[in-house]
C-alpha cells in the first residue's frame, strides 16, 4: 500500500512514484498561465483597441463643435456633447429614402445569393456529370477578373437593355450566384457524406427534394457567411450606384454621403454623425452572424 513521504522543507506530500519533478511544475504553472492565457489576450486586447480606435474616435467626432475639430493639440471627448449634430445630419439629407434604397438593394441581392449559388453548388458537388470540374474551375477562374476590367462591357450591355437609372443593374447578377460564395458552398458540401443523398433517392426522392429537405438544413453556416457578406458589399458598395443610378431619389447612402459632403461642404461634424449611423446596421449584424461565419472559415479551412 502506497504511503506518502513529507519532504524536508518543503512540506509537500509525494506519494512513492510520483516524478520527483511535479513540485517544480505545480511552480511553472503560473508562468505558464501568463504565457499561454494572459500575454496572448492582453496582445490581442490592445490590437483590438488599435482597430477600433478609427471609430471612436469617428463616434467623438460627431459630437464636437466645428471648432474642436481641428483644435491644436487635439481634444479626445468633446468640451460638450453636441447630441443635436444626429438630427441635423438625418435632416440635412434625405437620410432614411437613401436608407431604404439600400436595405431594398441589400434584401434583393441577398436573396438572389441564397437561391442561386446553392442551387449550382449542389449541381457541381452532389450530381455526377460530365464536365462538372471544368465548369467549376471557369467558375473559379473568373474570381481573378478585376472590376474594372469588366466595367465598361458591363455597363454597354445594360446601357442596350435600357437598364441604366434602375436598381436592376445592381440586383440581377445576384441571381446568377457569386464565383467565391460557389467555392464556399462546395467546400462545405463536401463534407456532407454522399450517403445521404443516396438513401434519399432510394427512398424515392428526387433531386429537388434531396436538395430541399436534406442539403438546405446543413448549410445554415455558409448561408448566414453568405447573407452577411452580401449585406456588407451591398450596403458599402459606391461605385456600382454612382454608375447606374442618376436619379437623386434612388440613390444610395453611401451616394447620398457623398452628395451631402458636396452640398454642405466641409460640416464634418455632421458627415461623422451620418457616418456613425451608417455603420451601426452591419455591427449589429455582425454580433448576430460571427457564430455562423466562424463555423464556415472552420469547415472552409478544413477544421470542423
Amino acid at each position: 500500500m502506497a504511503t506518502s513521504t513529507n519532504l524536508q522543507g518543503g512540506g509537500v506530500n509525494v506519494l512513492p512514484g510520483t516524478p520527483a519533478g511535479m513540485p517544480k511544475n505545480r511552480r511553472r504553472r503560473p508562468l505558464l498561465v501568463l504565457r499561454r492565457t494572459i500575454l496572448p489576450h492582453a496582445a490581442l486586447s490592445l490590437l483590438g483597441l488599435i482597430f477600433l480606435f478609427p471609430f471612436i474616435w469617428l463616434l467623438l467626432t460627431s459630437l464636437k463643435n466645428p471648432s474642436e475639430i481641428f483644435q491644436v493639440p487635439p481634444a479626445f471627448f468633446p468640451e460638450k456633447w453636441q447630441w443635436s449634430n444626429y438630427g441635423n445630419a438625418i435632416g440635412s439629407i434625405p437620410f432614411f429614402l437613401y436608407m431604404g434604397n439600400t436595405l431594398l438593394l441589400c434584401a434583393v441581392n441577398i436573396a438572389g445569393q441564397l437561391f442561386s449559388a446553392p442551387l449550382v453548388a449542389y449541381s457541381i458537388t452532389k450530381i455526377p456529370w460530365r464536365g462538372r470540374g471544368i465548369i467549376f474551375s471557369l467558375v473559379v477562374a473568373t474570381m481573378i477578373l478585376p472590376a474594372q476590367v469588366q466595367m465598361i462591357p458591363v455597363y454597354i450591355i445594360f446601357a442596350k437593355l435600357g437598364w441604366i437609372n434602375t436598381f436592376l443593374p445592381l440586383t440581377i447578377g445576384s441571381f446568377f450566384g457569386a464565383p467565391f460564395y460557389i467555392f464556399l458552398l462546395r467546400q462545405f458540401m463536401m463534407g456532407i457524406p454522399g450517403e445521404l443523398c443516396e438513401a434519399a433517392k432510394m427512398d424515392g426522392a428526387s433531386e429537388l427534394r434531396t436538395y430541399g429537405q436534406i442539403i438546405v438544413p446543413l448549410l445554415k453556416p455558409p448561408l448566414m457567411t453568405i447573407a452577411l457578406f452580401t449585406f456588407v458589399g451591398t450596403y458599402t458598395d459606391f461605385m456600382g450606384p454612382l454608375i447606374y443610378l442618376n436619379d437623386n431619389t434612388k440613390w444610395t447612402i453611401t451616394v447620398g454621403l457623398q452628395g451631402f459632403l458636396q452640398d454642405h461642404g466641409a460640416q464634418w461634424e455632421l458627415l461623422m454623425a451620418a457616418s456613425a449611423i451608417f455603420t451601426i446596421p452591419m455591427v449589429v449584424l455582425y454580433f448576430f452572424g460571427q457564430k455562423y461565419f466562424m463555423k464556415a472559415g472552420s469547415t472552409l479551412s478544413g477544421f470542423k
